[in-house]
């Protein structure tokens, strides 16, 4: 990892964790020539879903955007554990894909995912600066608040 994300994620007061593993018949990365794809993460903590329910009835904006920060964490230990340790090797985000669970009047799902966004590019900086999708759903596996998915450029 480079020294310079190395050391916003410690002014942030971020650790990654350790990669999760899939819950599923899937594999949590794929690398297709430079492009790393990371399947959704939830936003665990401590092996856990730290925020879960639906915004707009159990889970408010704040709290929402906290969940989104758990993913994007997460997204980062993904990335990690794919490139060697080497987050340095990231060039690009290209797209994040934000998904929250609402209730159909609840029409503040960018807001939310606003807490990814941020923290992604506090991280990386440019590189970390991306396209990205914010939609509501009906529910989420496990019953968590968000789930996020990830496309990276990367460096060989």
């Amino acid at each position: 990892m480079s020294n310079e994300i190395a050391t916003r994620l410690t002014e942030m007061g971020i650790t990654l964790p350790e990669a999760a593993a899939p819950a599923a018949n899937y594999v949590p990365y794929v690398i297709s020539g430079n492009l790393l794809y990371i399947s959704g993460q939830l936003p665990l903590e401590g092996g856990k879903v730290a925020v879960s329910g639906h915004l707009g009835r159990d889970v408010v904006v704040p709290a929402g955007q906290r969940a989104a920060e758990l993913c994007a964490i997460n997204i980062l230990a993904q990335a990690k554990a794919a490139l060697g340790g080497d987050l340095g090797r990231i060039k690009r985000v290209i797209k994040l894909n934000g998904f929250v669970a609402s209730t159909p009047e609840f029409v503040e799902q960018h807001l939310v995912i606003n807490g990814a966004s941020n923290l992604i590019a506090g991280v990386l900086g440019e590189a970390g600066k991306h396209a990205r999708a914010a939609v509501g759903m009906a529910a989420l596996p496990l019953n968590a608040a968000v789930e996020i998915d990830a496309i990276m450029e990367i460096a060989s």
